[in-house]
């Protein structure tokens, strides 16, 4: 039985936000397809007629967590340009840090990406210049005598870097992670020449 196209997409779209959730949570090489397909609620045979591999799933499941991370990105603008501050408040906070599922792609795949293929590289690559490129426009306004680009480079890579770190050293030390979380809130909010 054939099924219409809206159900195909929607079938889809479920594959990659489930891959999505259970990439964040478990890591790339920590999920199979049974377990997608079972969590989108599919077969896995329906797996593979959307995608070819598990690496192509993989590619566009990270596409699509760098797009709701834009999407969170424009939640935190004002007049188009990301409010750091603000940002910074709800990127390095404990809630965002203990929400593995539904955080940042981006600081959920840093450390496996470069043991991934080149699509999954391009699509991290994009998400990290698109926030970085948006944190070099609030430098430029707030700092102009900074390099912007060389700052929203640095921005980035250390908030990435800053959820990553403080996750990893959490259940060992809760103390030490709330206490990363805050440090590189206040470097960065410095950095970027907040008051």
């Amino acid at each position: 039985m054939r099924i219409t196209r809206e159900k195909a997409e929607e079938n889809r779209n479920a594959l990659v936000q489930a891959a999505g959730r259970l990439f964040r949570e478990r890591g790339i090489d920590g999920v199979g397809v049974a377990e997608i397909s079972k969590e989108a609620g599919l077969t896995h045979g329906a797996l593979y007629a959307h995608f070819p591999s598990k690496e192509a799933l993989a590619a566009e499941a990270l596409g699509y967590g760098v797009q709701r991370a834009a999407a969170r990105l424009g939640k935190h603008a004002k007049d188009g340009i990301p409010d750091l501050a603000e940002f910074l408040d709800y990127y390095l906070a404990p809630a965002t840090r203990d929400d593995m599922s539904g955080g940042c792609a981006l600081a959920a795949s840093a450390s496996e990406i470069g043991r991934q293929d080149a699509a999954l590289s391009a699509h991290f690559a994009e998400g990290f210049l698109r926030t970085a490129t948006a944190f070099e426009r609030q430098v430029a306004k707030a700092r102009p005598e900074a390099d912007a680009r060389q700052t929203g480079l640095t921005i980035a890579a250390a908030m990435i870097g800053g959820v990553a770190a403080a996750r990893a050293v959490a259940k060992a030390d809760p103390a030490l992670s709330d206490e990363v979380l805050a440090a590189v809130r206040n470097i960065l909010g410095e950095l970027g020449g907040l008051p």
